[in-house]
């Protein structure tokens, strides 16, 4: 069995398991947010059981339209709030951050434990080395209540990666890379699973980037794993690092992908770095190396947002917020900002945006005929410095 085989066997209290098998997991910890939280709480309250399987491992998280930007919204969050008062669960509100970091800040698993959480992007906690489910919201219910989770076990298709990235790449180069390369169809239910010595190039930020946006390409779990190659695994594929550069994924598909040169000099309208993808202090470093001294350019509205309390702590205690702002750029509260489409930031037919978010669907920020383009900070940045697409500059 590969690691992956391993984790899920132990989770199942199997001794071993196969690909296409059917089994029922053990999960360390549940969540949800303000969008799938309220639809898990009436699902909740239908099944009729009178406890969570454990109130210290049920989280919820106000993160998607925070400040409430609709009566609708705000009444989900007394929802949220009224459960938790109620079965005595975790919540977090008020503009604390992004799920997916404040359960790595706040009750990060083990490496080979389960999450599920009601949210498409659950495999971010793989660049931890947790393995984590996005559920619909029914499966979040019966999560809450019982502790367990049915699901069945993926093949995988293994990255080794070799060498050492140049100074301009990232994290979000290589899932964009990857994507160019897959697709959104081919590793639909299976596993990602990163290997080989290269993955020592990437810090565990940069790993959760990779493994936010794995769901992009299909994949049902998105995993970094050791230097060691792993057997029993349905493919591999080797990715010479140094051979990379920056990526950009062109409207309107995350594996719409092309390297950055290709498109350079397109003009922008709006900038966005942030969210669960790209709103951590290594990508807030990247924003704040790039603007030092300078100014964003006057035809680009530039979004800047943490993802957590936590971070935007950091940022002020190291003067990057005065910086950023000094630049003439806005930094919105800790949260998930446009990247839903619901509030802070929309935009309009006219717009082209380069963002740090994981999806640029037609509507995925309020327009379906705005032009959303998908790259790393350091390439936002850059872009929101010159008004138009650009190459960044490699790090010295």
């Amino acid at each position: 069995m590969n690691c992956i085989e391993k984790y899920l066997a132990k989770a199942a209290g199997a001794a071993e398991v196969m690909p296409g098998q059917d089994i029922s997991c053990r999960v360390s910890y549940v969540a949800a947010h303000d969008v799938t939280a309220p639809i898990a709480i009436n699902m909740f309250r239908q099944i009729g059981v009178k406890q969570v399987f454990d109130p210290d491992r049920v989280i919820l998280i106000v993160d998607h339209i925070y400040p409430a930007a609709s009566e609708k919204a705000r009444n989900s969050v007394w929802t949220m709030q009224d459960f938790a008062s109620e079965f005595g669960v975790h919540l977090y509100h008020r503009g604390e951050g992004v799920i997916h970091q404040l359960m790595y800040e706040k009750h990060r698993a083990k490496p080979g434990e389960l999450i599920a959480i009601a949210d498409s992007h659950t495999g971010t906690c793989g660049g931890y080395g947790a393995i984590g489910i996005g559920v619909g919201s029914t499966e979040l219910a019966a999560a809450m209540a019982t502790g367990r989770l049915d699901l069945e076990v993926p093949e995988v298709v293994q990255i080794y990666l070799t060498g050492k990235r140049p100074g301009n790449v990232f994290g979000k180069d290589l899932i964009l890379y990857l994507g160019s390369l897959f697709g959104t169809d081919y590793l639909v239910d299976r596993a990602l699973l990163f290997t080989g010595p290269g993955i020592e190039d990437f810090s565990v930020a940069e790993r959760m980037t990779v493994c936010n946006m794995g769901v992009e390409l299909g994949a049902m779990i998105t995993l970094f794993g050791s230097a060691a190659k792993e057997p029993d695994t349905a493919e591999v594929r080797e990715i010479q690092l140094s051979a990379l550069e920056p990526q950009i994924a062109c409207p309107f598909s995350p594996a719409n992908v092309v390297p950055v040169r290709k498109v350079a000099g397109t003009a922008v309208t709006q900038v966005v770095i942030g969210s669960c993808t790209n709103g951590r202090i290594n990508d807030m470093e990247q924003v704040a190396k790039a603007f030092a001294g300078k100014h964003v350019h006057p035809n680009v509205n530039t979004l800047v947002i943490p993802a957590s309390k936590e971070i935007l702590n950091e940022m002020e205690e190291k003067g990057w917020c005065r910086l950023i702002r000094d630049a003439g750029a806005t930094i919105l509260n800790p949260g998930c900002g446009p990247c839903f489409g619901a509030h802070e930031g929309l935009v309009s037919a006219r717009d082209t945006v380069v963002a740090t978010t994981n999806r640029n669907f037609p509507g995925r920020m309020g327009s379906m005929k705005a032009n959303i383009y998908l790259a790393s900070p350091a390439t936002a940045a850059a872009s929101a410095l010159h008004g138009v697409i650009t190459v960044p500059e490699e790090e010295k």
